[in-house]
């Protein structure tokens, strides 16, 4: 059975920061490509930062420069630290897993910033 757990999300002021985590299990995680998506309410859902196999990176423009996507393949787990947080950060934050033929969803972590 494969589960993709968030966790990190949070209340946080502007400016501040937090780091979201995505534990996998029942997948080979090394293979599979690491996203965040995010979903404000009322809005579309967004690939926010992406990681490959090869840690090649990708970042919406609007968090370029503020968050960071990692990946550590022994925990089977993808990070993404944010950083300068902005009320139009404020959303639900969805871990994705995906290589050809599959593609897999977390629950989603709630991040809200507000002062």
């Amino acid at each position: 059975q494969v589960q993709l757990v968030e966790s990190g999300g949070g209340l946080v002021q502007p400016g501040g920061s937090l780091r979201l985590s995505c534990a996998a299990s029942g997948i080979n995680f090394v293979i599979y490509t690491m996203a965040w998506y995010r979903q404000a309410p009322g809005k579309q859902r967004e690939l926010v930062a992406s990681i490959t196999s090869g840690h090649r990176k990708n970042y919406a423009d609007s968090v370029k420069g503020r968050f960071t996507i990692s990946r550590d393949n022994g925990q089977n787990t993808a990070y993404l630290q944010m950083n300068s947080l902005k009320p139009e950060d404020t959303a639900v934050y969805y871990c994705n897993a995906w290589v050809v033929g599959h593609d897999y969803w977390g629950q989603g972590t709630q991040v809200a910033v507000s002062s």
